[in-house]
């Protein structure tokens, strides 16, 4: 379905607690979803920013394994079944997450990025320096992915920036279980379009959607990092799609 319009959902409409588990992608601390669980909060939803390993607990030595471990474990001690969102590169970690737990995840989005079919490199987008791949300067990306950062919070950012353990980036990533293909997919379009998102899938270079059973795409006027610039309208993407 492609320019879905997300409606919010009321609290009122939520049973009980509605967990969504947030990944940061590539060098995001996880603190950038604060504002974003804040939002959530207000609407009776759980937001769990997961601190990834290797982004933010100063281990160079993480790998994609532990990861993937610390999703898991935050997926299992979720009341109920969660939302599983994964930002850019770790739209991928989400993907392996509910692959490892279909019977446990309600649901996957992917806020600017695409699953990682099987076999192949998790993210091995810029040089690796030392045993990490820093983030890159701005002048790496293209006008639409930083259109809504101004120069204030393109600094901050990239102070806080993590650099990315060379055993997470160049990691293959192993899927085994198709179950993860049931599970409903959201994908959130940030710097690109819905319906450029429907080329690339019917293209063949997303191979992993076109398996979903049922995918959404959605449309979001941002650049790549909507849980900065746009957190409350994000929220409101995560919370229609947590109850859809």
């Amino acid at each position: 379905m492609t320019g879905v319009r997300a409606e919010r959902v009321p609290a009122a409409a939520a049973s009980g607690v509605m967990d969504i588990v947030l990944l940061g992608g590539l060098w995001l601390p996880h603190e950038e979803w604060d504002t974003v669980v804040a939002e959530l909060a207000a609407d009776g939803y759980r937001g769990v920013p997961v601190l990834l390993p290797g982004q933010g607990d100063g281990n160079l030595r993480a790998t994609l394994d532990d990861q993937l471990t610390a999703v898991v474990l935050a997926v299992d001690e979720c009341e109920g079944m969660p939302l599983v969102v994964g930002h850019s590169a770790s739209s991928a970690l989400a993907w392996m997450a509910a692959d490892a737990r279909p019977d446990k995840v309600a649901g996957v989005v992917l806020i600017g990025g695409f699953p990682v079919p099987d076999g192949a490199t998790y993210a091995d987008f810029f040089p690796v320096v030392d045993g990490v791949m820093p983030f890159p300067s701005w002048a790496a990306f293209d006008a639409p992915v930083i259109v809504d950062l101004d120069e204030a919070t393109r600094d901050r950012l990239a102070t806080a920036m993590i650099p990315v353990p060379e055993g997470i980036s160049h990691a293959v990533v192993q899927l085994t279980d198709e179950r993860r293909y049931e599970l409903p997919v959201t994908l959130i379009c940030p710097e690109f379009s819905p319906e450029q998102a429907r080329e690339w899938i019917d293209a063949g270079q997303v191979p992993e959607l076109p398996l979903a059973t049922q995918l959404d795409l959605v449309d979001i006027d941002s650049g790549h990092w909507p849980m900065v610039t746009q957190p409350a309208k994000l929220a409101e993407l995560l919370e229609a799609a947590r109850t859809r």
